[in-house]
């Protein structure tokens, strides 16, 4: 398992990780140490990319047969990269293409406690990258339970060095917290996949858990548990604990001791809250949470958290880059025609943003980002399908045509969120 960042080499010269995601087709049956002998080919062939490169077409037989892509990951900026300066770290995986079972708790009722995947998950694919946030925000996501897993199995004393394997992320809705637990679980699955053998997702909703069980007092929590417990038990599995809607164990206890619950409510959260401090002495487990009501979270749970990460709506430059995406993607699909070179703002910024026939249609969206400010990760991504859907007057539109569209569609959303504001 590879999890420090640097590795010296015999001539004392430190070597920065950099790491290869390798992609096998599910139908595959190939030595994963035959896969790796050629993607080191590839790599020795090509080892001079532009920062995060992915490469689909092969010119090897063998690759092309039995291989999705092989990626260059999580490199950041559009520099210039020599890979035979690097320590490769080369993870190769194939996706679950299972769709999610329950775990139902009573075999007469069908109660589901959660949901359960295998990962990497082909749901999940696509997912971490897709997500755009402040630099840095991620990757220290990845180093933080990469570090657990490390000073688990070097037998760190806990009582010594506290840690305690949960993560919180908090904030508005709609910034992609659900989104980024599931995408930490899925990356995290295949970089430690030579570690672990397999890896496990289980997505538990809170706020259904409450609202429906209050009446079975804290026995089913017990039940669901023991059930994730079951999981925990197998140690060549990696398992992720999912709780959506955390500030619902709050807004029980809160209710329960203010009289308007039965006083089951708060032996339902106690319930939670005792089996989380009995899973997370286990060094193959980690607890993602999140919350949209960081105010209301219970303390006795923010306590409990390693890392309280706040996830806000996103800044100009990372709407720019979630445009610049959407864009890219429909012009693969030829919804908008001819392609056109669009910079990226590190591009721009080397123009220092002058405009000319080169940079017009960049700097045009780069005002568009500016003005969508303040809309939710979420709201975004739609906004190029309410481009199409509303202003597009033909299937296929130039990047100009679009970029107006798109700013109709903004200010039809920003007008939406005001009427909305206006209502309540």
């Amino acid at each position: 398992m590879d999890i420090s960042d640097h590795h010296m080499t015999d001539a004392g010269i430190v070597r920065p990780d950099v790491h290869i995601e390798v992609h096998v087709k599910s139908q595959s049956t190939v030595k994963r140490s035959e896969v790796r002998t050629h993607v080191l080919s590839l790599l020795d062939r090509h080892s001079t990319v532009l920062g995060s490169y992915r490469w689909t077409e092969f010119d090897d037989e063998f690759l092309t047969k039995n291989v999705e892509s092989v990626a260059v990951a999580d490199l950041t900026g559009p520099k210039l990269v020599d890979l035979k300066a690097h320590n490769l770290c080369i993870h190769i995986f194939s996706l679950n293409d299972d769709s999610p079972s329950m775990l139902a708790l009573e075999e007469e009722e069908e109660l589901s406690a959660a949901n359960h995947w295998l990962l990497p998950a082909a749901e999940f694919h696509g997912i971490w990258e897709s997500l755009i946030y402040e630099e840095g925000i991620k990757t220290q996501l990845l180093d933080y339970v990469s570090t657990t897993i490390f000073f688990s199995d070097r037998n760190v004393d806990s009582n010594l060095i506290a840690w305690n394997r949960v993560v919180l992320l908090h904030g508005p809705p709609g910034t992609g917290k659900t989104s980024l637990c599931k995408g930490l679980a899925q990356k995290l699955s295949i970089r430690l996949s030579d570690r672990y053998a397999h890896s496990q997702f289980v997505e538990i909703n809170s706020h259904s858990l409450f609202s429906k069980w209050f009446s079975e007092s804290g026995k089913l929590v017990t039940k669901m548990f023991q059930k994730i417990q079951e999981l925990i038990d197998d140690k060549d599995a990696l398992v992720f604990v999912l709780i959506d809607e955390v500030e619902s164990l709050t807004a029980a206890r809160s209710a329960a001791q203010a009289g308007t619950e039965p006083s089951d409510a708060i032996r339902v959260v106690n319930a939670v809250l005792t089996q989380l401090d009995q899973i997370k002495r286990h060094p193959n487990v980690v607890i993602l949470t999140t919350s949209n009501v960081t105010e209301k979270i219970d303390l006795a749970f923010v306590d409990r958290a390693d890392i309280k990460q706040y996830i806000g709506p996103p800044s100009a430059s990372a709407i720019f880059h979630i445009y610049l995406s959407c864009l890219e993607e429909l012009m693969k699909r030829h919804i908008i025609y001819p392609r056109q070179q669009l910079l990226s703002l590190e591009e721009l910024g080397t123009m220092d943003f002058m405009e000319s026939d080169v940079t017009r249609l960049s700097l045009t969206l780069r005002n568009l980002a500016q003005r969508s400010e303040g809309l939710s990760g979420r709201a975004l991504r739609k906004i190029p399908f309410l481009a199409h859907a509303l202003y597009g007057k033909s299937s296929t539109m130039t990047v100009e045509v679009f970029l107006k569209a798109m700013e109709r569609a903004v200010d039809k959303q920003r007008q939406e969120q005001a009427s909305l504001v206006n209502c309540v």
